[in-house]
């Protein structure tokens, strides 16, 4: 018997939505709600490397995602100059196994849509529009208020609603996101012929410019700056902005701004970063995904450490008969050193980048690759 009857996820994320699939699928009564009023309907693009795709087999979803999304096994890296020029051509790990390919890229909104349909179809209850207002310790439970004023009790909460989490501060948990120092454009437009793979191009007037292929006729281009607000710019000048910055790139980036003509697809977001220190959980309460580690996404790790949260979490919720400190202890021992570890080569990558040092990049991804090839 699972350790839990019943649990209530909040965030309707990747993390949210994986762990609502593996125990509703066991037979545990799982409430899902999110404050969203529906599932992501926008959103660009989004990497997902061969750890996270072992965790979406485990799932059920992969053949859905697979004829989804764009999958690829090596990663170029292009120099700044007018003609785009191929430096190198780097085979990547196949970190998910040699079943699966080293990186597949898709749209956001598409996986977002695929997990909750699969949460669903598992036996999850899933309600968008909806957030608890007052979570209350009860014994070995926790009474949950809703904002339509209905109560439950559940054994467990899992927080898993992303950086600015409700519920790791509803538990007093003090580990807010700091900055990084790096902001990033993002845009979701067609897939040229010449966009195969992703590419990095580093130097020029961005930190880095990249893209991945998402599906057969889309892909996701992102160019990091250092951060600045640019929360005053409307659509239109987002969108030229992006442009004329875009405009020192070449080669594939050629194609790519040609095709850069939509200001609803493009957005700016800061970097931001954190890592809770110790256990995530207090008492019945427990944050997992962003709510308990956020990375930059030079690594493009996020999606992933999010995904084997919820795996490790829900592996041994299923395994044990019932919740006990043993059980905490065995989560914080797979999970925090790991993602601790991921996301400090990720912040790295950053320091590199904004101190202008030729640090050992490709040396520093191998080593992340190789820790993430093994199972959490």
């Amino acid at each position: 018997m699972p350790a839990v009857r019943n649990v209530l996820i909040v965030g309707g994320g990747v993390a949210g939505a994986a762990t609502a699939i593996l125990l509703a699928e066991r037979g545990v009564a799982v409430d899902l709600v999110d404050l969203r009023p529906e599932v992501a309907a926008r959103g660009s693009g989004i990497t997902l490397q061969g750890n996270a795709l072992r965790v979406l087999r485990e799932l059920g979803v992969w053949d859905q995602i697979r004829a989804e999304g764009y999958a690829f096994d090596t990663l170029g890296l292009r120099a700044p100059d007018p003609a785009g020029t191929l430096i190198a051509e780097l085979t990547d790990l196949r970190t998910g196994g040699p079943d699966l390919p080293a990186t597949l890229g898709m749209y956001r909104p598409t996986l977002a849509r695929i997990l909750i349909g699969r949460a669903g179809k598992a036996g999850a209850t899933v309600r968008f529009g909806t957030r608890p207002t007052t979570l209350v310790p009860v014994g070995d439970a926790v009474t949950v208020t809703f904002d339509d004023q209905t109560t439950m009790t559940y054994d467990l909460v899992v927080g898993a609603d992303g950086l600015r989490s409700w519920t790791r501060r509803a538990v007093g948990i003090d580990a807010e996101p700091q900055p990084v120092g790096m902001g990033i454009w993002r845009t979701f437009t067609g897939r040229p012929d010449s966009i195969t793979r992703t590419d990095l191009f580093y130097g020029g007037p961005a930190y880095i410019a990249g893209y991945c292929p998402t599906g057969p006729d889309s892909t996701y281009a992102y160019l990091v700056e250092g951060v600045r607000d640019r929360s005053g710019l409307t659509p239109e000048e987002a969108l030229a902005t992006m442009r004329e910055l875009a405009g020192a790139y070449h080669g594939p980036w050629d194609d790519i701004r040609e095709r850069l003509t939509d200001p609803s697809r493009v957005n700016y977001t800061a970097f931001e970063s954190h890592v809770l220190d110790g256990p995530w959980n207090r008492g019945r309460v427990v944050v997992i995904g962003d709510a308990a580690h956020s990375c930059p996404p030079t690594l493009a790790q996020g999606a992933a450490q999010a995904l084997e949260d919820a795996s490790v979490l829900a592996e041994l919720l299923l395994r044990e008969d019932r919740v006990t400190d043993g059980l905490w202890s065995e989560f914080t021992a797979r999970r925090l050193p790991r993602a601790t570890e991921v996301v400090e080569a990720s912040r790295q990558l950053c320091r590199w980048l904004l101190d202008h040092e030729r640090g050992d990049v490709p040396g520093l991804m191998a080593r992340i690759s190789h820790l993430v090839a093994e199972p959490a």
